[in-house]
């Protein structure tokens, strides 16, 4: 089943995350993926990584920022209005690793779609362009053999909010976007529904609209 939130508040959409991983886990809803766009944030990891945040706390929250600690892997991370977040809550099981390739393989083939030729990122999650662009970052959660949060797939981005972070510690990257790379505007609903279709190819799963 997919659910689009539409443009969502972080905690409203985190509470309804942990609404539906509940009901995916008691099998009173099927493998669910729910789709949204958030007002700008800074989300740390089960790493924390607040010694990669570049500017302080206070400055953030006088721009309008919100700040949490979740629950799913990975570093320090930023979502904001332009970027496509995805949160497949699926029954997992312990194959942690390829459900990440999997959500890997959804982006990349969504974004050949546009021409865009991206690869999956060796040693951790997320998708680059050539070595050093990266485009979409990957984190989950893994409770009850069901998986939550997801990916942050970067449309029409922002990418100046990426200066007040050092994004998943990595230092040799930098954040880009579809519409930075192909110079032209780039419709967030037309990325949801390929991305749903390509959900539905990799993981094999018919994913109806709520």
């Amino acid at each position: 089943m997919t659910r689009d939130l539409g443009h969502l508040d972080y905690k409203e959409a985190w509470d309804i995350q942990l609404q539906t991983h509940a009901a995916v886990a008691e099998g009173r809803l099927p493998p669910t993926l729910l789709l949204v766009e958030h007002p700008p944030v800074i989300t740390f990891g089960r790493k924390g990584g607040r010694e990669n945040l570049l500017v302080t706390e206070d400055f953030l929250k006088q721009k309008g920022f919100n700040l949490y600690d979740i629950e799913r892997g990975g570093d320090i991370t930023y979502h904001g209005p332009g970027q496509l977040v995805g949160y497949p809550i699926f029954k997992v099981g312990r194959s942690a690793r390829e459900f990440l390739r999997k959500i890997e393989d959804v982006l990349i083939q969504m974004l050949l779609g546009y021409g865009l030729e991206c690869h999956g990122s060796p040693g951790y999650a997320g998708v680059l362009l050539g070595e050093h662009k990266k485009i979409a970052s990957i984190g989950v959660a893994i409770k009850r053999d069901v998986a939550f949060h997801g990916f942050a797939l970067n449309v029409s981005t922002n990418i100046n909010h990426f200066n007040y972070i050092l994004p998943c510690g990595l230092v040799d990257k930098t954040m880009t976007s579809m519409e930075q790379e192909l110079s032209i505007q780039v419709a967030l609903e037309d990325v949801k529904a390929k991305i749903v279709r390509a959900f539905e190819q990799v993981f094999v799963r018919p994913l109806e609209t709520a």
